[in-house]
């Protein structure tokens, strides 16, 4: 294939430059060359998604999607819909963002009534399940301005704190049942600005999937 002329004040090109390394090399050397080469572009990728926002949607009976950044697919626990999380150097967690099935039992009134009935219970399970779960609080709270619930607390995993999340959201809808349960970690470590559960999401890069989550 014939190369694109170019104007001699721009010239030699780089592959000029090279041709003569390239026809003297040995094949080992052209195939490690060939080697790192791919090498490079397949980190340029993983940079340019890394940089890049991803996107989830969910289909089902309860619709949701969301945005995120710097955050990795794994397989979710079983139950759940959608996993994604950071790790440090070290390979320890530093972030976590999970999304699974919400599904309260009938209720008559408003939800902003049933919600703190239906964290009690949701707060002995956690419990139950998590012998290092240690409780920091609960109430109300908004996602995109739609009323939900979050329980605040701490847990260890890998033997280190983590500061602990979760926020019980249901479609803007009367009666509804069906909705999502986000549960959110980060290292203290994570982010200088989180200091406490209650920060979590309001910084960092678990405030984009949170911030842009919508049901429906």
């Amino acid at each position: 294939m014939p190369a694109v002329p170019i104007k001699a004040a721009y010239g030699p090109t780089l592959g000029r430059l090279l041709s003569p390394w390239w026809r003297s090399s040995s094949a080992l050397v052209r195939a490690l060359t060939l080697a790192l080469v791919a090498g490079l572009v397949v980190l340029a990728v993983g940079a340019f998604f890394t940089l890049e926002n991803g996107h989830y949607s969910h289909g089902g009976s309860v619709p949701f999607s969301f945005s995120y950044r710097s955050l990795y697919r794994v397989a979710p626990e079983a139950g759940g819909f959608v996993r994604l999380e950071r790790h440090g150097k070290a390979g320890r967690l530093e972030d976590s963002f999970a999304v699974g099935p919400l599904t309260v039992p009938p209720y008559t009134g408003e939800e902003t009534g049933e919600m703190p009935v239906y964290a009690a219970g949701y707060i002995r399970t956690l419990q139950a399940r998590d012998t290092d779960f240690v409780l920091r609080g609960e109430g109300k709270t908004r996602v995109n301005s739609v009323t939900a619930y979050e329980v605040l607390y701490t847990t260890r995993v890998q033997g280190r704190t983590m500061w602990g999340r979760n926020v019980l959201l249901l479609p803007e809808r009367p009666r509804a049942r069906e909705g999502v349960t986000i549960v959110m970690l980060t290292s203290p470590t994570a982010n200088a600005q989180v200091t406490s559960p209650l920060e979590v999401a309001t910084t960092g890069i678990l405030l984009r999937p949170l911030k842009t989550m919508t049901l429906g």
